[in-house]
């Protein structure tokens, strides 16, 4: 009776990897398409792909994250213990929480960065997905009895939080990457624009961008007076070009280092109270509270980098661009504390992962 209880079970494990797998795959199609063809000049294009329509990409993110829920649900009932005893399993958690993260900042943003949002969440969580599920060799799929290490209270609350702090931090990442792609985008094409219009027009012509619906109004220290007497001296700084702006390019771009300040702001305080709880786990199971291994020497460096992105967000109220690299750079930095690290094999944290 058990046994054939644990073989449904299993069957049906299967079934919602396969379900999770295909409902991810088509949430990112979703995403994708309203991402990309929701502004074209077609009509019929712009009557199919309106803003209400989104909700149905939401509502298939929102299947997915239920999908992974109970796939999560029914390994813990399998194995009898917390689902992230090896990189399968916290994987699935992984890809779970980057889904959670989109239905809780969804609609916290204006609709053409929540698609962006979803775009980037619905990929990164079906790429997740796709390499548990067909990379990883079967004998790591399948659940197992826990070694002495990890039979411990503590693998609920050490675990499960650093890997929200790894979700909350590589989205949060992602989005300051492609803050960082866009402006150079918008900043080269704006000073090919800039350029021309300051060559074909008169100093009482340069009133009208103000009007211009492509270009957004100039900051109050660079008044109209200011760029009249600039093009009268035929002088243009490249600070000055940075201030034309394409309206809708700079209100996505603001949004974006916004939602990706928010989202970081989250996974911090998460990847400290896992470091902590990690420290108070290992002096119960080791006798020391950090022995520097290499997992806990990554993630001491990963809190640094984003403790950096935040101190100079709060204290030195960097902005945009700047930010935006160090957001980057925590993106390698948390990767291989997730993977780098047990790609080398060695350390107290490499058991359940590739070795």
């Amino acid at each position: 009776m058990l046994l054939t209880n644990s073989l449904n079970l299993e069957v049906f494990e299967n079934s919602l990897r396969n379900a999770s797998f295909l409902t991810l795959f088509v949430t990112t199609i979703f995403y994708w398409i309203y991402t990309t063809f929701s502004t074209g000049t077609n009509n019929k294009t712009k009557k199919i792909l309106t803003d209400s329509n989104i909700l149905y990409a939401r509502s298939s993110m929102a299947v997915s994250n239920l999908l992974l829920v109970l796939l999560l649900l029914v390994r813990w009932e399998i194995s009898g213990h917390f689902p992230l005893s090896n990189l399968y399993e916290s994987l699935m958690f992984l890809a779970w929480c980057c889904t959670f993260l989109y239905l809780i900042y969804s609609t916290s943003f204006i609709i053409s960065v929540e698609k962006i949002l979803g775009s980037i969440t619905a990929s990164s969580a079906l790429l997740m997905n796709a390499f548990a599920t067909f990379s990883l060799p079967k004998e790591m799929q399948q659940s197992a009895p826990l070694v002495p290490a990890l039979q411990s209270n503590w693998l609920m609350m050490h675990v499960s939080v650093m890997i929200i702090s790894y979700a909350t931090l590589i989205i949060g990442s992602l989005l300051s990457i492609l803050f960082l792609i866009l402006n150079k985008l918008s900043n080269d094409k704006q000073n090919i624009k800039i350029n021309n219009m300051m060559t074909q027009q008169t100093p009482n012509e340069i009133e009208r961008l103000r009007c211009d619906e492509d270009i957004i109004p100039l900051p109050a220290d660079y008044s109209i007076e200011t760029v009249k007497s600039m093009v009268n001296n035929s002088i243009l700084t490249p600070e000055h070009k940075k201030d034309f702006y394409n309206t809708k390019m700079t209100l996505l771009k603001l949004n974006l280092d916004s939602l990706s300040y928010r989202i970081i702001g989250l996974g911090f305080p998460f990847l400290t109270i896992g470091i902590l709880s990690g420290a108070v786990w290992a002096n119960e199971a080791w006798g020391s509270y950090w022995s520097w291994d290499p997992k806990e020497t990554w993630a001491l460096l990963t809190w640094l980098v984003f403790a950096i992105y935040l101190h100079t967000r709060l204290t030195k109220g960097w902005q945009g661009e700047k930010p935006a690299v160090i957001a980057s750079l925590g993106f390698i930095v948390v990767w291989f504390c997730y993977l780098g690290v047990n790609l080398i094999g060695e350390g107290l944290h490499s058991y359940g992962f590739f070795n």
